[in-house]
């Protein structure tokens, strides 16, 4: 996490009637900006966007500043082509986050700008095109239905009465000027989300206020949108995310870049939104690894909200009922200010949380035989007792496909992909495809193949599904109880449109007995009539070589476990798994967040681990691991170098030896990864900044990317 005293300066850029050289900020893995001709007339603002040469082709960029002259010879300059703003929405204040967030995270500064745009406004136009798109996007925004006239925004006359707890909160917000991290600690369905509502009605009393709430995924945009249009009728809410369609992205993001409308909900992306009257910001379900962008740019949303706030002196609120150990932290030691919810809204007891023993490999037959379809004998009769009153149970098993593997008992060949350091997974396809029922998937480089009839490697026709995927398990439930209507959740049936929603209506509706699904279903949904929830394999983030899995694991198990009994209904969770008396199993059995958190954090005080050292991670790829590690060795010499040179502060940075990553090939690449780390944030830059400028200066065919931050490792 960011420190809030870590400042990640930039030149301002010069500014006069007189310029004659524009500076252009491209979306290239080069550092900016670049210089080009104005012709004569051309006087654009800063932040406008232009159209200029690069190379053979043409780009959109944004000008970031202007000069009377160029370090470069006037041959060498180009002309800006167009001029596409007359004026530019993007503020001092985005380009003071923008700048921070390439300095910090060590990229070029168009590589953060030019993304957080919406496609349309960073495509090249036609040559022929007439008009002004961003008219057309107005246009589209203000021909939305308007909301009945209201002077107020009405959260209050249609919520629920606050808890004691909650009004607390509320209150604690509502008093708050100025800047402040307040982590929002509350166990799951004990109303975080009236907070916020509550919350962003006071702020939204100031006439021109926008607030900013941010969520993890795509899929949990919709019911807080219809939520918020509920509770604020006289306001339309802007949505920004990646799944919208080119032309709505951006006719949301002008709405809201030109303060129109003050209700933003979005994804990570959302965090770099131009909004010019931000007034607070909320980060729901704050430690979800999905704020971390992997593609391109490799921010934390979450991390970059806390500095938003912080440059816009607004207050930030992250909630959570399982902080990140990085939140936690700080607000145990009294940076962040802490405010509980401690009960659920309904007055029920949380769930009764109930261990299955699975039998361990290697145990007598006749336990394992008891067995079905992966499901202990208790899980089963607590199933049917469930859908037998009426009531809705949810299996949970964040694996998704039919099989994790095939395989040949004969000769011991698994499907492996040909690609990736990994296993095809078997799926099963919709009904009616016949012949193509099922096939072989990599979820990693997505090749998708036929089942072959017989062993590739010794001819055996008698070819093993091996595991469960959410596929074979939704199998299981329908032959164990044929009369239960089976909806299975997963991004497999995500894919078909609108088929998730279908399907969360039905759940809500009770037109479903039983739910199937992985992470999709773990979190933000509110189903009445769920009382059981059956965890089918709980081991798996126990023992991995990442030192993140178990706080992963913690929280992904509280947040299912928290689907059940939110209207107050007897509800009980059953976890299968092989070490029943793990500690993790005890703080989750008791609900007790803060014993797994402070037992975990001393774990990795004394491991000399996050959040008490800062890391980076250099990764590389080639055709053979053997050239990534070549280069990564001699990466580790230059940064040594580098570190010695350092003054002397009392602390040093540590350099690991490159090794394999745990997933060596991936899509025909192989993989490997250098690991940094240091006890100051401070010198740990120092040495990123001096150390990037020597690698940029070779020349291989090797690929590489720097991880600030990283999150796995």
């Amino acid at each position: 996490m960011i420190d809030s005293s870590y400042q990640a300066l930039g030149p301002d850029a010069d500014r006069t009637n007189d310029a004659r050289i524009a500076r252009v900020e491209l979306d290239v893995p080069l550092q900016g900006p670049f210089d080009y001709r104005l012709p004569d007339g051309m006087m654009p603002a800063l932040g406008a966007r232009v159209v200029v040469p690069w190379g053979r082709t043409r780009r959109v960029g944004l000008v970031a500043g202007l000069a009377l002259e160029s370090d470069l010879p006037p041959e060498r300059l180009r002309d800006v082509e167009a001029l596409l703003d007359q004026e530019s929405l993007l503020s001092g204040h985005w380009w003071t986050l923008v700048r921070f967030a390439a300095a910090y995270y060590h990229r070029p500064v168009g590589e953060i700008a030019l993304p957080a745009l919406p496609k349309p406004l960073r495509a090249v136009p036609a040559r022929r095109a007439r008009g002004s798109a961003l008219d057309r996007w107005r246009e589209r925004w203000d021909k939305m239905p308007e909301a009945p006239a209201q002077s107020v925004p009405s959260a209050s006359s249609t919520g629920p009465v606050p808890l004691l707890a909650q009004q607390a909160a509320i209150d604690a917000l509502c008093a708050t000027r100025g800047f402040a991290t307040v982590l929002l600690h509350g166990v799951t369905g004990s109303g975080k989300t009236e907070v916020y509502l509550r919350w962003f009605e006071h702020l939204l009393r100031t006439p021109t206020a926008q607030v900013l709430l941010l969520v993890p995924e795509i899929a949990l945009t919709p019911q807080f949108v219809r939520l918020v249009q509920q509770r604020f009728p006289s306001e339309r809410v802007a949505v920004l995310h990646s799944g919208l369609a080119d032309a709505e992205r951006a006719t949301h993001w002008l709405a809201a870049a030109e303060g129109r409308a003050r209700l933003v909900v979005g994804t990570r992306l959302s965090v770099l939104a131009p909004l010019p009257a931000l007034a607070g910001v909320v980060v729901d379900e704050e430690h979800d690894p999905s704020y971390k962008q992997h593609e391109g740019a490799q921010y934390s949303a979450r991390d970059l909200s806390i500095v938003l706030a912080r440059q816009r002196d607004v207050p930030v609120v992250l909630g959570s009922a399982t902080p990140s150990l990085e939140t936690w932290h700080a607000a145990m030691r009294g940076r962040y200010r802490m405010l509980s919810l401690p009960d659920r809204t309904s007055g029920a007891a949380p769930p009764r949380v109930r261990l299955i023993a699975l039998p361990r490999q290697g145990a007598p037959g006749p336990a394992s035989a008891r067995m079905q379809h992966g499901l202990m004998p208790p899980v089963v009769q607590a199933i049917g007792e469930c859908v037998a009153r009426g009531e809705q149970a949810l299996v949970f098993l964040n694996r998704r496909g039919y099989a994790p593997v095939l395989s040949c008992g004969n000769c011991g060949w698994v499907s492996g992909c040909d690609n990736c350091s990994a296993f095809r997974v078997l799926h099963r396809g919709s009904a009616g495809e016949a012949a193509a029922r099922y096939r072989l998937v990599c979820h990693h480089c997505g090749a998708d193949g036929p089942v072959p009839r017989n062993c590739p490697t010794c001819g055996n026709v008698d070819l093993s599904a091996l595991g469960r995927g959410t596929q074979r398990i939704e199998e299981g439930l329908a032959a164990l109880f044929p009369q239960a209507r089976i909806a299975r959740i997963d991004r497999d049936a995500a894919r078909r449109r609108g088929a998730t929603q279908a399907m969360l209506d039905d759940a809500h509706a009770g037109r479903t007995d039983i739910l199937v699904g992985t992470q999709m279903l773990a979190k933000g949904h509110d189903f009445a009539r769920l009382t059981r929830v059956v965890v089918v394999d709980a081991d798996s983030g126990l023992f991995s070589a990442d030192f993140r899995a178990p706080e992963r694991m913690f929280a992904t198990l509280t947040q299912v476990a928290g689907r059940a009994g939110r209207a107050g209904l007897d509800s009980e969770v059953l976890v299968q798994t092989r070490y029943p008396d793990h500690p993790l199993f005890d703080a989750l059995a008791a609900h007790d967040f803060a014993r797994f958190a402070d037992l975990q954090l001393d774990e990795r005080r004394d491991a000399h681990l996050p959040p008490f050292v800062h890391q980076a991670l250099l990764r590389a790829d080639a055709k053979q691991v053997d050239e990534a590690l070549v280069f990564l060795s001699q990466a580790r010499l230059a940064a040594a170098e580098l570190e010695a040179a350092l003054p002397e502060d009392g602390a040093r940075v540590t350099l690991y030896d490159p090794v394999p990553m745990p997933m060596v090939r991936v899509a025909g690449r192989e993989r490997a990864q250098l690991l940094l780390e240091s006890a100051s944030r401070k010198r740990l830059h120092r040495l990123l900044d001096a150390w990037l400028d020597r690698l940029r200066e070779q020349r291989t065919s090797v690929r590489w990317s720097l991880e600030v931050d990283p999150v796995e490792i």
